[in-house]
């Protein structure tokens, strides 16, 4: 498995947590269906209805 770089790969959010980056995201080249801040994919793995309510959010 491939060594993360932090601020290419992830970055460390405000509360502590690890988000993972678009660039991550396309690198491992499919929707984990998780609902990832940083999702490049659409959510096309994540179920209904929280998949509509991510991309509505998405567009904000």
């Amino acid at each position: 498995m491939k060594e993360l770089i932090e601020d290419i790969d992830y970055y460390i959010n405000e509360e502590g947590f690890v988000v993972l980056t678009e660039k991550y995201h396309l690198d491992k080249g499919y929707c984990c269906g998780n609902g990832c801040k940083h999702c490049p994919f659409d959510y096309e793995n994540v179920p209904e209805p929280r998949r509509a309510t991510l991309l509505a959010e998405k567009k904000i």
